[in-house]
């Protein structure tokens, strides 16, 4: 008998000595919170302090100024080339001075991992952003992309729009396409080894930079397709 059979053979044993409750899907109960008392304001400034102490870069600008600061962004991280996904608004990145590669939507328009490995950092936006746990959520929408370009490149700059900005993961989840593969950020990349070592970048970005937008009245926030 293999290892594998084995534990298949007890938790089925464990399921016959004591067989779980006949609960309908329907009868399950959610009795966790779904709505905050914090207005816009708080849960940014939320947000801002849990993607601080998680060790990313937090920028903060008008929906007006976003062009420009992505434009600081990146000259202050000295990129010479950037990844951004198909539907990024193309207004984003006017004006900049690097070269941009779009990953196509379509398997021939798909940047290779090689090349993805060479360039210096990839602009998404999210689906969500997550203020009592500074995790921001991708779900491959337009201006989100597939997710190797936000795992590859040394660094990844991530515009966060005012109206993806939620108290917490219930409130999170409806805004997410679940038929979509969701890559979920907590800060950049890092483990520790047993020596509690801190290493950056073993499996994502080693640098997390956020824009957080502010948008005037009447300057639409929706998505973030072109």
């Amino acid at each position: 008998m293999s290892a594998r059979t084995e534990v298949l053979a007890r938790i089925a044993a464990a399921h016959r000595a004591a067989p779980p409750p006949d609960s309908p899907y329907e009868a399950i109960v959610r009795e966790y919170r779904t709505t905050s008392d914090l207005d816009q304001s708080a849960l940014t400034e939320l947000l801002v302090d849990r993607l601080v102490d998680y060790k990313a870069l937090v920028r903060r600008c008008s929906y007006d100024d976003l062009a420009g600061t992505i434009a600081d962004a990146l000259a202050d991280r000295g990129a010479g080339t950037v990844v951004v996904p198909a539907g990024l608004d193309p207004s984003w990145l006017a004006g900049l001075s690097v070269e941009v590669r779009i990953d196509g939507s379509s398997g021939e328009d798909h940047r290779s991992v090689a090349e993805l490995d060479q360039t210096d950092g990839v602009i998404t936006t999210c689906a969500a952003a997550v203020a009592q746990t500074g995790t921001l959520i991708l779900d491959g929408s337009p201006g989100q992309g597939r997710r190797v370009i936000s795992l590859i490149p040394d660094y990844h700059l991530v515009v966060v729009l005012p109206n993806q900005i939620c108290a917490d993961v219930p409130q999170g989840l409806p805004r997410l396409d679940a038929t979509r593969p969701l890559t979920m950020i907590s800060g950049p990349s890092a483990t520790s080894d047993i020596e509690l070592n801190r290493v950056e970048g073993v499996h994502g970005p080693r640098t997390l930079e956020v824009i957080i937008v502010g948008a005037p009245d009447g300057v639409p926030t929706e998505g973030g397709g072109g």
